[in-house]
């Protein structure tokens, strides 16, 4: 193979990695599927085994469909952009589109074929978390470019389906943590929101009417706090009725130290903080990846 074939081998390997934006969502999807898992172990007293590995597998592949839809569909107008298009392998000409469409398909594809060895439940649960992410961006549809529907998608899409994935690893009684699964999924409509007020002039310009412009930045500011506080007392009636082991706060409280040396004015993007939440994003997630990795040993050793 001569060089030039191997540079172009290199370039296309990175577009492609860079397409998938792995970077913006390890560190949520995986601790957010073992929650759903151990939800389910306490539950029923079983234990971890594959099941919990195809589980993060298969729910990977499906975020990472839909962030590469996302930029496939989003190409023409990212280069609008100079931020976006840099950002955008397929606008700076590292993949070609058809060459995306293809490599999201295999993923989906894979996706697929790893909830299908988790059962029907899994498997219907996944297939509609890429329904959402294919029609989320997909332009005949495109789901976030309407108020409300923008919000609701996303927020099932990459967080309250993700939990429910790992929950069905392992028991089938979902009725019995509605109040986690809400709860996980209006701390992302918060992290929707959140987005859409940082990029609201943006937005604006690009002549988009998502939630934020609808509702303007004062009400918008508003609903995001009170998605946050509806959430937190959800997770604490999941604490009092115990589908969540009360020491896990003594986890969180332990990790606020070192969690602390990590702060930064940037939110969990990378980007500039819109208000205070922003600057605890990072914290309050490893936070919560601490609880349940510890979570997690206590279950593989018995206590």
């Amino acid at each position: 193979m001569s060089v030039l074939s191997l540079q172009r081998l290199r370039q296309k390997t990175r577009g492609i990695l860079r397409l998938t934006r792995w970077k913006e969502y390890v560190t949520y999807v995986t601790p957010l599927t073992a929650f759903g898992a151990m939800l389910a172990l306490r539950a029923t007293d079983g234990a971890l085994d594959w099941r919990l590995l195809v589980a993060i597998a298969a729910n990977t592949l499906a975020v990472a469909y839909a962030f590469m839809i996302n930029d496939i569909v989003d190409a023409p107008d990212d280069a609008l952009e100079e931020e976006r298009a840099a950002r955008n392998p397929v606008t700076c000409g590292e993949i070609s589109i058809w060459e995306g469409w293809t490599v999201s398909g295999i993923v989906a594809l894979g996706a697929l074929g790893l909830y299908a060895l988790l059962g029907w439940s899994a498997l219907i649960t996944g297939g509609a978390i890429l329904a959402l992410s294919h029609f989320y961006s997909w332009k005949p549809v495109r789901l976030k470019a309407y108020p409300v529907t923008d919000v609701v998608s996303h927020s099932l899409m990459l967080s309250g389906l993700l939990l429910v994935v790992g929950f069905y690893c392992y028991h089938h009684d979902l009725l019995a943590i509605w109040s986690v699964v809400l709860a996980m999924t209006l701390v992302s409509s918060y992290g929707q929101l959140y987005n859409q007020l940082r990029d609201y002039d943006m937005d604006r310009a690009a002549g988009l009417y998502n939630t934020t412009i609808m509702l303007g930045k004062r009400v918008t500011f508003v609903l995001m706090y009170v998605t946050l506080i509806a959430a937190a007392l959800l997770l604490i009636y999941a604490l009092i009725i115990g589908l969540i082991p009360w020491w896990l706060i003594g986890v969180v409280v332990v990790s606020i130290p070192l969690i602390y040396l990590f702060r930064s004015r940037a939110d969990a993007r990378g980007g500039k903080a819109v208000d205070l939440s922003g600057t605890v994003q990072l914290q309050v997630l490893m936070a919560a990846n601490c609880a349940v990795i510890v979570w997690m040993i206590a279950q593989a050793l018995g206590f």
